[in-house]
Parts: structure tokens; sequence; C-alpha cells
């Protein structure tokens, strides 16, 4: 009796629990319906009104794309701590010639983007002013990335008791020679060129002469620029940002920005926003009207949107390069992104965003091929480079008829490295174990992570790296119609900053992706009357809510754990898809 009782109350919570997770799978199938673009569209046309001002607020992560779909998000509390850098470029756009903008309100809440990617944001801006509109900026804090971009502003304003930064630029690499020694690992490293300091971190403590010297090089060439484009627009001289960035000017107090010339004026958040209305003509007592970039994507159709017989494909590619797996750039996912391209004649030309310090070179040559199969339909093919394009980024731009960066973009690094780790001390002296190995031939157990490399093994690598050099070499002067022995000369696994690399031939030119697309435009003669196709799809009807949920949860835990310390966690998980020969550039944060 009480066994069948026990058994009949298990059976009902089972049941239960399964309609629970039904009903739940239901609901946010659901609500994933309802929520459909077209859904989203009317609820961002109904904020969409007369005298409303485009607020981009540069705080959080800027990606390339948007991937989430934003009001979704916010009922979800998913994905909301990043912008997209497509929708940010593509509103302004847009608002320019909007007459229900009046303005764009600048909120500087400490953004992290690479400085290629904030200065497509100020490029645009000022493309904006020209059409007799204004921007306002305004933070409690301005760090020196927002100061960038904020310098494009007519009027900046800062919090009475706030602080603002400008130190120069610095890059800051991680090296796990010290870890890796206290652990008994050795990192066996085969690689070709002077400059492929990718390999340092592994080997070095601290950076060699070289990759010193080629840091300060291309670090010094993009602050100029920077100074000089914020010099242009505030109308301060170059000598005095340089003070200003030697003086440690983030302790000064706040007048001191004011009399420098740096920021208009002190105003705390409540006298901001009646300055904003006055000048979007409204009343005190009127709220504001401020709508986000992904909520002015979704009221208004995005430029060349409308449906036209001519079509230019634009193709992300951005993160680590990998041959298989999850995130970056995913060679078993963008080859056949590629081919499908190659299969569609109704795209008329191809323009490929690279955002990447590069991977593995087996997964860099077969996207490699791929873009020649394109380009072997005669159709145009050109590269828009973004914060970094090196390296295995490199690999993969190379080949087109065209390449533009920006400014602040790095890239080149042309140069390869393979890395097999022997843990011999760390089994034998501090884990106490020991292992031997039997086999016919001396490759038998080959990697082997408890023996070093013997010198004939070594020595065979080698060549094989070499080999991947010489291919790699191969593929820039084919590319780029230069001899090879004049690729050699500036390879060597070298980082170059844009400016210079346009001069020694490695990019055509200076601009945005704006411009890369508009040059094919007008390469294959397109007026105003083209399409602009976007892959891989980005359709917010593929919300896949469980996924979303996990990655919100993982995601968030890791943050709140690690803090500050979450680059070192990055660092280390990007080890584990480390393929045997790479082409990468060293880990940079550049600020």
């Amino acid at each position: 009796m009480m066994k069948r009782f026990i058994t009949s109350m298990l059976g009902s919570l089972a049941a239960i629990w399964i309609s629970a997770i039904l009903l739940f799978s239901l609901f946010i199938l659901f609500i994933s319906a309802i929520f459909s673009e077209s859904f989203l569209k009317r609820i961002a046309q109904i904020n969409l009104q007369d005298n409303s001002i485009l607020r981009i607020e540069l705080a959080g992560k800027i990606e390339e794309r948007q991937v989430d779909a934003p009001i979704l998000n916010k009922v979800l509390g998913v994905g909301t701590d990043s912008h997209g850098l497509d929708q940010i470029i593509t509103s302004i756009e847009l608002a320019s010639t909007d007459s229900r903008i009046k303005g764009i309100f600048l909120d500087c809440s400490e953004c992290n983007a690479g400085m290629a990617t904030l200065d497509y944001i100020r490029e645009s801006l000022l493309r904006f002013k020209d059409s007799g509109k204004w921007i306002i900026a305004y933070g409690d804090n301005i760090s020196q990335g927002d100061y960038f971009v904020a310098s494009a502003a007519d009027i900046i304003v800062l919090n009475p008791v706030g602080i603002l930064d400008i130190h120069g630029l610095s890059a800051t690499t991680m090296y796990f020679k010290g870890l890796l020694d206290k652990l008994g690992v050795e990192m066996q490293v085969i690689k070709v060129g002077t400059y492929k300091s990718a390999v340092e971190p592994f080997l070095l403590s601290a950076p060699s002469e070289p990759s010193r010297r080629q840091q300060q090089q291309f670090l010094g060439t993009m602050w100029n620029d920077i100074v000089t484009k914020i010099s242009s627009t505030r109308g301060i001289s170059s000598a005095e940002l340089a003070s200003c960035a030697d003086s440690l000017i983030l302790t000064s107090a706040p007048e001191t920005y004011v009399s420098a010339g740096l920021i208009d004026s002190l105003q705390y958040r409540n006298e901001l926003e009646n300055m904003l209305k006055s000048k979007s003509g409204l009343k005190k007592s009127d709220d504001l009207r401020l709508i986000t970039p992904a909520e002015y994507c979704l009221a208004v159709d995005a430029p060349h949107s409308a449906k036209s017989q001519n079509r230019i494909a634009v193709l992300y590619a951005y993160g680590d390069i990998i041959d298989d797996g999850d995130g970056g750039i995913v060679a078993t996912e963008i080859v056949p992104q590629i081919f499908s391209l190659v299969n569609e004649e109704e795209i008329d030309g191809l323009v490929l965003r690279v955002n990447s310090g590069g991977g593995s070179a087996f997964a860099s040559e077969q996207i490699w091929e791929a873009l020649e199969q394109f380009k072997a339909t005669g159709r145009p093919f050109y590269v828009s480079m973004g914060d970094y394009a090196a390296s295995g980024g490199y690999y993969i731009s190379c080949g087109a008829d065209k390449i533009y960066a920006d400014a602040l973009t790095l890239t080149g690094s042309i140069g390869i490295f393979g890395v097999i780790p022997c843990a011999k001390d760390l089994m034998n002296e501090h884990l106490g174990i020991t292992t031997a190995t039997i086999s016919t031939n001396p490759a038998g157990q080959l990697p082997n992570i408890s023996a070093p490399l013997t010198p004939f093994q070594k020595a065979k690598f080698q060549q094989a790296v070499n080999r991947g050099y010489e291919t790699f070499v191969a593929r820039c002067a084919e590319g780029r119609n230069m001899p090879v022995d004049s690729i050699k000369q500036i390879a060597e696994g070298r980082v170059w900053d844009a400016l210079t690399a346009q001069q020694i031939g490695l990019i055509d030119k200076i601009g945005s992706l704006k411009d890369a697309i508009s040059a094919m435009a007008a390469n294959l003669n397109f007026r105003s009357d083209y399409m602009i196709v976007e892959y891989p799809d980005n359709n917010i009807n593929k919300f896949n809510p469980f996924t979303l949920f996990k990655n919100k949860l993982s995601t968030d835990i890791i943050n709140e754990e690690l803090g500050d310390s979450y680059w070192i966690y990055e660092n280390l998980k990007s080890l584990r898809q480390l393929s045997p020969i790479q082409c990468r550039m060293e880990d940079l944060i550049v600020k």
C-alpha cells in the first residue's frame, strides 16, 4: 500500500514538473513569437516623436554587430551590456536626414572598445554635424576613449565633481612564463619572424627588444593621429594636449578642464537634461524624448534596404579564427557561407569586414581559398578592417581587390608559430607521475606532453612552420601584387599601424566600412539604387531563449566573480582553442 502511494506521489510530482517545464517552454516561445521584428518596430515607432534626440551611450562593450533583439533583451534581461557598432553607425547616418531627430546626446560612461571602433563612430558624428544638427556630450566621468569620441561634439559637459582622463596610449600584454615555471610546464615554441611576439608570453616575463620597438612605433603613430584629430575639433594645440597627458590630468580640479578648453562647462545631470530639452525645442516640464540606436534602427528603414536588383554583400568576420567550435571566425561556418555567396548570382560584390588578431593557420588558409573562389567569379571583393586585421586576420584579407582600414587599425603581423607543451616536470616533480612510452617508430606517440621534443622532432616541426610561413608570404605577395622578397622585408611577424601599412603597401586606403561600401558601389556604377545584404544572417526571429539564458547566466557569474580579472580568464580560456600552427598576433589591450 505504502509502495503504491509513494509510486503514485512520485509520478504526480514528475508530471507536475514536466508540465511546468512544457508550459515555461511554450511561454518562452510565445514571447519570442509576439516580439517579432514587426511588433518591435511598432513599439519603437511609438517612441519616435518629433523633437527626439538620438542617445548614444558610450558604455559597456561595443561589438561589431548587435546580435540580440534590443527590446526583447529588456524584457528578458539578456545581453543588455553590449552595443552594436553597426546600429550606432546606421542610426547616426539616418538621423542626419530625419527631421524628427534634433540632435545627438553622447552619454559618456566608459565604453569598452578598440581605438579604430571609436574612430569610426567619431568620423560618423562629424558627418552628422555637416547636416547642421547639434551634438552634446556629457559624462559623470569621461575616460580617454570616451573623450576621443566626444571631441567631435559641439558641446562637452562634465559633472562638477567629475574626472576627465587623458593619458596617452599604452598596450598591455600578459606573460605566463612565471606561472608555467611554477607548474613545471615548458611551452616548446617553433616560429618564423623576429617580431612574431605572440609566443613571448610563454617564453619571457617581459617583451623582447623587437617587440618593444614595434609597439612603441605603432602606438606613437596612433597617438599622434588621435591628438591631431582632437586638436582639429577642440582648437587645442597638439603640444597642449601632450602636456595634459603628461600631467596626470585626471587628478586636476574639474575647473582646470574648462580653462584648458578640454570641456565647455560643468553641470549636474539634471541641468544637462534641461539644456537638452531647450536644444530640442521642449519645455522644462516635458519629458526628454530619447531614443537609442537599437530602437531607432527598428523604427526606420536601414539605408539601401529597399528592394533592388543591385546588391552588395557585407560579410562580418570578427574574433579569433578557429577550425571549429563556438564564437569567433569559425572556418566550418564561414567557408560554406562564402561558397553560398559564390553561387548567389544576385550578389554583385562582397565586402569582408574583418576585426581579428588571427588564430588557426589551417582555418585561415581555408577561408582565404574560399574567398579566392569568390574572386574567380569576376565580382569585386573588398576588405574593411576594424580594430585588428593582423596575422590570420591579414591572411584572410590579403587577396582582396581593395583593402580599407581605419587610421587606428593594427594590421600585418605576417608570421606563423607552433606551440607544443611539455609537462614533464609538472608530472614528475609536482605530481609524482612517471610515464614509459614504447613505440615502433621515433614519433610513435606525438605529441607527447610527458617528454620534450627531440632535436629531430623539433627540426621537422620547424620545417613545417617554415613551409606554412612561405605559404602565408606567397598569399600576401599574390594578393598585394608585390614580390615575395618585398613582403618578407615587412613581414617577420611585425605589427603595423594602418597609416604606416598604407605607405608600405599592405593596405590601399584609409577609410571605414561605409567608405569601402561606397567605393564598391561607385566601382559597380551604382548610385543610390543598391541594397546592402549582411551576413551571417542576424535575423531576430532566430532567437533561442534557452541558449541566451545559459550564456547570460554563465557570463554574469564569471564577470561577478572575476571583475577586472575577467581579461585573465579570457586569455586562459583562449589557450584551449589553440591549433598546433597559429597565425596570431599577441593579445594586446590598447587604451
